[in-house]
């Protein structure tokens, strides 16, 4: 297995009482195209930010 360039586990996001993510995990082998799909409001944006 290829290691990762990115690995992701267990990442919320809150802002005050809003839950923008909920418990998210993720890993992105180095080399590899990788995609963040969902709706409008899914907490896409939050999860780049932060990383």
């Amino acid at each position: 297995m290829m290691e990762p360039m990115i690995e992701v586990q267990n990442f919320s996001k809150r802002y005050g009482s809003f839950t923008a993510v909920n418990n998210i995990s993720f890993t992105v082998p180095r080399g590899q195209i990788f995609g963040l799909l969902g709706p409008n409001g899914a907490g896409k944006t939050s999860v780049l930010e932060c990383l």
